[in-house]
């Protein structure tokens, strides 16, 4: 924050580090390991009296002199040009904490430089003691160089106490310091006998090459017996997180890893074969193809280091985009502009919000990230989303995909970032308005016509409802699919008298689509793909219970009523209108004489207005709505990103996967994988990572509810009118949601680690989110209408879930085994409700039976079934309350 940003865009920063410092760093652990290969060497040479060891050694001196010193020396200014450029912030921090370390590190490198410059040029006039000591003494001031710069370096990855402490000591002798210094000790004397082979190749006399092949190989191979235990000491040392972080989230991570372990295999084969290898040319290759190995070996495990520590340049006190973590809560309310000293701008407004974006940009993206460039490009990781979409990830960055910092700054400057990615980098333009709706026009009927029914000579009341108020259809089968055409009806008969009774026997339900929807497999592609993504091939317009657009309802004798069960009914109609409300007649006939005894219609709403698109990029994919192949391809590269999956490939091929064959959900009866989150924790989970703060608009983007939507779901009593509720009254916002279904699969790692920046809002802090399960658990009506009351002031049913599965609203039985669902309405429909398309779709049956759009039996009306009024609240207390929220009717 205090520096100004070098913006190089192309490379990139962390890419110039790298091509500098693997270089260094490979150089360095040879100067240390050849240190003990010239000492052990030389020694060898004496023992055994030999003038031709000596005259090996004295001719790898000079290559090893130029290596060390020369290349070695001049990358090791290189890194520290480099860091300055790219990350002052860090650099300063180490300089001004490790000072008296590094001033004693140059005391050795002097001695370094001086012990080998020394035995280089009095190889040949030194005794055999101080030649030997001249060449201990360089070894010891190489290794005590490495001793020093690794405690600095690891204190980046653990800096363990530090952080509290503050001290020098605390700082170099961090978690990892031990376990770092053998490890690199031994990888160190791994590339000296690498190296020997350089040389070596090069003896004429073959006898003697062979012989010092295998003495090299024996430098190869022999530390890696100490190598193996070391790096596991080493991993383990470093805390769980960071390595959870590396190796389980981060997927950049894999190829680095592969590439370690593949090195070292050719490493150990290539040393094998120089040892036995009799053809010089063969002897040639393998030791210049080691070079490269080990190169490549060095590489994979400093990115494996680096990355361990991401999101941190300084791990827990300094972000990788050089924020302190001290300062991001003070950043997130006073803004990151504002704290910038080289910024260009210091807020944002309507004026300057490009230039702003820009800058946040530099000071935030721009340390990881390249534009069009060779590594980490962001074009291609945020050119699938909409812009909405990149708020989204700005919002929860950093929360599950941990390997990244959160984006920090107030929410203005978010959006702002945003926008100059979406504009300035993808060349697009930002809609003007966060949320607004589009799509096909809607549909406008006349007035529905309401069934015929005399009171005073029909015999029978036929109540049928939706069990869920709204079914919705995820619509991009070739990709993927989660919600099938699968519309569920249910009823109940009544045969009118002083005490009505339920029809169980001796009747035949049948229902038929209205006209235009009778053919669902012209206008989607489920049938298509039925037998991918669920197993079973279905003819054209067949559900999959069997059922199609005309059939019969089967009696369900558990439950005292009669269901037709997954219709495969579509919002899109044959005449190319996109209507979400389709109407069923449904007719009630005596099996014997199959007389018709009564006829009713009822709406059986389902959409496919999941607007993915506004996040995920593409458009609707039919009439206004649906899943396009554009987007659903997006989300499958997102899935498979995050979670290692090949959906897209899978799907691509043919093969589209049904999500809830990997995670469990009651609604289609899908058991899922073990010890994968349930289909609603893990949509709900995830995305309240990214639309956090959003309240109940973040809703609105993926469920048909909005109130100037194409679907308009919320359209029973509780969506309109002076009652209006809205969604986080019963269900929380999108955070206590996903807290309530996570909480119920905490014993598994991947709830924890999704929860563990979720923040519920609307329970108090001292008061736990209780667990509950989908379909199972949800708010209880009660909870609002106690005693059957009308709710008081400011409702709220979150954290209030039904005890047992019979009390759900869909579910409940009354007094008379009625279900409260056939007198009340269907859920986010229930009576008055005032349908989008025509006022009086959802309340067909109450206008047909009392004339009125209440609730079956309302304002005292018992006649309806009883035939006469009655003097007793038979139902439930309270019934008799008169109705006083018309929601939205005039007469």
């Amino acid at each position: 924050m205090n520096y100004p940003i070098w913006e190089t865009t192309f490379l990139g920063g962390p890419t110039l580090i790298a091509i500098i410092a693997v270089f260094h760093v490979y150089i360095a652990h040879l100067a240390v390991g050849g240190g003990l290969f010239l000492w052990l060497t030389d020694l060898k040479g004496w023992r055994e009296n030999s003038p031709a060891v000596h005259g090996y050694l004295h001719k790898h001196i000079w290559f090893f002199l130029l290596l060390t010193m020369v290349f070695g020396g001049v990358t090791g200014v290189g890194i520290w040009f480099i860091i300055a450029l790219v990350s002052p912030a860090a650099t300063t921090t180490l300089i001004h904490n490790f000072v008296f370390g590094w001033s004693v590190e140059w005391v050795f490198f002097f001695g370094e430089i001086a012990a080998l410059l020394i035995y280089h040029y009095y190889f040949d006039r030194l005794g055999r003691k101080k030649r030997l000591n001249v060449a201990f003494l360089y070894f010891l001031f190489a290794w005590l160089s490495l001793f020093v710069i690794n405690g600095i370096i690891d204190f980046m990855l653990t800096p363990g106490k530090w952080l509290e402490s503050g001290s020098f000591w605390d700082g170099l002798f961090n978690p990892t310091f031990f376990p770092s210094l053998f490890f690199r000790s031994f990888a160190a004397f791994t590339f000296a006998g690498l190296f020997g082979y350089v040389t070596t190749v090069f003896l004429e006399d073959e006898k003697f090459r062979r012989r010092m092949l295998r003495y090299c190989t024996k430098w190869l191979l022999l530390p890696m017996i100490g190598l193996v235990p070391s790096a596991l000491w080493y991993f383990y040392a470093v805390p769980e997180t960071f390595r959870q972080v590396a190796f389980s989230v981060n997927r950049d991570i894999t190829p680095y890893v592969h590439g370690l372990l593949a090195m070292t295999v050719a490493i150990f084969i290539l040393g094998v074969l120089l040892s036995v290898a009799s053809s010089r040319g063969v002897q040639k290759a393998a030791s210049f193809l080691l070079i490269p190995a080990g190169l490549f070996w060095m590489g994979g495990f400093e990115y494996t280091r680096e990355i361990a520590r991401k999101p941190y340049v300084i791990a827990g006190y300094m972000y990788s985009n050089s924020i302190l973590v001290s300062d991001a809560a003070r950043l997130d309310r006073e803004g990151v502009l504002a704290s910038a000293k080289w910024s260009a701008v210091d807020r944002v407004d309507e004026r300057n919000a490009l230039v702003a974006g820009r800058e946040l940009f530099n000071l935030q993206c721009l340390s990881c990230h390249t534009v069009n460039g060779v590594r980490n490009d962001i074009v291609p990781l945020v050119g699938r989303y909409a812009y909405r979409g990149l708020v989204a990830q700005i919002t929860g960055q950093g929360k599950i995909r941990r390997y990244m910092p959160p984006c920090i700054g107030t929410q203005e400057e978010k959006e702002a970032l945003a926008a100059y990615i979406y504009t300035g980098i993808l060349g697009r333009e930002v809609p003007e308005e966060p949320f607004t709706p589009v799509g096909a026009e809607k549909e406008v009927r006349g007035k529905i016509e309401i069934p015929p029914f005399e009171p005073k000579q029909d015999k029978y009341v036929l109540l049928v409802w939706n069990d869920l108020g709204m079914h919705c259809v995820s619509d991009c089968d070739e990709m993927f699919s989660f919600l099938p055409p699968a519309n569920t009806l249910e009823a109940q008969l009544i045969r009118r008298g002083p005490v009505p009774e339920l029809v169980t026997e001796g009747v035949q339900l049948t229902y038929q689509v209205e006209p235009g929807h009778g053919n669902p497999g012209a206008h989607v592609r489920f049938w298509e793909f039925s037998e991918p993504l669920y197993g079973v091939k279905l003819e054209n317009n067949t559900g999959l219970a069997g059922k199609g657009l005309a059939g019969e309802f089967d009696f369900k004798a558990q439950r005292e009523l009669f269901v037709a069960r997954w219709i495969p009914v579509v919002p899109y109609r044959d005449d190319g209108t996109f209507n979400p409300y389709p109407v069923f007649t449904v007719q009630a006939r005596d099996v014997e004489t199959g007389a018709l005894l009564v006829q009713t219609k009822v709406v059986a709403p389902v959409s496919t207005e999941a607007d993915c698109y506004r996040c995920h990029g593409g458009q609707p994919r039919k009439m206004g709505s649906g899943i396009s192949t554009e987007t659903a391809a997006n989300i499958l590269q997102t899935h498979d990103r995050n979670e290692g999956t090949g959906l897209y490939s899978e799907a691509l091929a043919g093969r589209p996967r049904l999500c809830q064959s990997c995670h469990a959900d009651l609604a289609l009866e899908a058991e899922g994988e073990e010890g994968v989150l349930n289909f609603s924790a893990s949509m709900h989970g995830w995305h309240a990572n990214y639309m956090a703060g959003m309240g109940d608009e973040s809703c609105m983007y993926c469920h048909p509810i909005a109130f100037d939507g194409m679907t308009r779901c919320l359209r029973g009593v509780h969506g309109g009118g002076e009652s209006r509720v809205v969604c986080s009254q019963c269900h929380g916002k999108l955070e206590d949601l996903a807290v309530s279904l996570l909480n119920a699969r905490k014993e598994l790692p991947r709830a924890l680690e999704v929860m563990q920046n979720l923040t519920a809002g609307t329970v108090p802090e001292t008061e736990p989110v209780k667990p509950r399960t989908p379909w199972i658990e949800n708010p209880d009506c009660f909870a609002c209408h106690e005693d059957f009351q009308a709710p008081g002031p400011n409702p709220s049913a979150f954290n209030l879930w039904n005890e047992t599965t019979e009390e759900l609203y869909r579910l409940y039985n009354d007094n008379a085994l009625i279900k409260c669902i056939a007198c009340h309405g269907s859920t986010h429909a229930i009576y008055p409700a005032t349908n989008p398309f025509d006022k009086y779709l959802d309340v067909i049956q109450p206008m047909q039976y009392g004339r009125m759009p209440y609730t079956i039996g309302a304002n005292k009306s018992c006649a309806v079934c009883h035939v006469k009024e009655m003097e007793d609240p038979i139902h439930h207390e309270n019934m008799w309350r008169m109705v006083r929220n018309r929601g939205g009717f005039t007469d």
